[in-house]
């Protein structure tokens, strides 16, 4: 398979789990892509990682002088994926939207926190990793939003499916994937941080992908809307300040766990067509499931 192969397989896997009802628009993510490495490279053999930054790429060097390696792939986005990182945060507008907040509120609320996040990555050195790639001539892509929109479709089946009445069987459910499962053997598994683990789960609303956190001021209108329970990635200390008193319930399922998981069903779907050797590191582990 060659690496513009591989790439051209993440958007189109990604699209199919976008959350957007117009998935014909789509034909990037600004927060994924080749980051160096010539197109026509063939690629069978990678290091994962949830980040891959200079230290990693030294080790994929050295394991590449060792024994081989194709490619560095990070799940988080690194040089100009990263600078960009904040152009994927309009499909949180569908997210909302979806759960029942108006339109023109779910607009003004992601256009303020789109503007924010783009002032925060500003002053970031983000080209750094990919120097030391382009200077290891090694191959270094990132695949963040496609990965994310993988574990918010899952997700979203299995709690559909499963059903959880109140808000503590979901982290029952959640520790059923294997994800979850080393999580918690890990000491980082999934938790209730606001709310009864015996209320009612309701209407849940899953942020699970579109770029980071969103906006501050969204929880009202999600309760509002008829949202119950908030099953998230990871929540800031700033964003947990004002979802406490909203009325909602959160569960935090993880944040490298969650990501992992949607790698891992990415990385699956990739593996039907072209036979892949992944080397886990910075805390990915590799999962496959049938």
């Amino acid at each position: 398979m060659k690496l513009s192969e591989f790439y051209n397989l993440v958007v189109r896997f990604g699209k199919e789990c976008d959350p957007r009802s117009k998935k014909s628009k789509i034909a990037s993510y600004a927060d994924s892509g080749i980051l160096y490495g010539r197109p026509d490279t063939a690629v069978s053999k990678l290091l994962v990682g949830i980040d891959i930054e200079v230290s990693e790429l030294l080790l994929a060097d050295a394991i590449r002088s060792r024994e081989g390696l194709d490619l560095a792939l990070s799940h988080h986005p690194e040089g100009t994926a990263y600078a960009s990182l904040f152009n994927v945060m309009r499909l949180q507008v569908d997210l909302l939207k979806n759960a029942g907040v108006s339109l023109r509120v779910a607009k003004g609320l992601l256009d303020e926190r789109m503007r924010e996040v783009e002032r925060r990555l500003a002053p970031a050195n983000h080209m750094r990793a990919v120097d030391a790639a382009r200077l290891l001539k090694l191959p270094f892509m990132c695949v963040h939003t496609p990965a994310d929109n993988h574990a918010a479709y899952f997700l979203k089946g299995l709690l559909d499916k499963k059903k959880p009445r109140t808000v503590k069987d979901i982290i029952t459910i959640l520790l059923e994937e294997p994800e979850y499962q080393l999580a918690e053997k890990e000491s980082m598994g999934p938790r209730i941080i606001i709310g009864n683990p015996h209320r009612p789960v309701g209407e849940v609303f899953l942020e699970m992908t579109g770029g980071t956190e969103g906006p501050q001021g969204v929880y009202e209108p999600l309760y509002k809307a008829g949202a119950r329970t908030i099953v998230a990635m990871h929540l800031s200390e700033e964003h947990f300040k004002k979802v406490k008193d909203s009325g909602l319930s959160v569960v935090i399922a993880g944040h490298v766990s969650s990501d992992t998981l949607g790698l891992n069903l990415l990385l699956d779907k990739v593996e039907k067509r072209h036979s892949l050797t992944v080397i886990s590191c910075s805390g990915f582990r590799r999962f496959k499931r049938k």
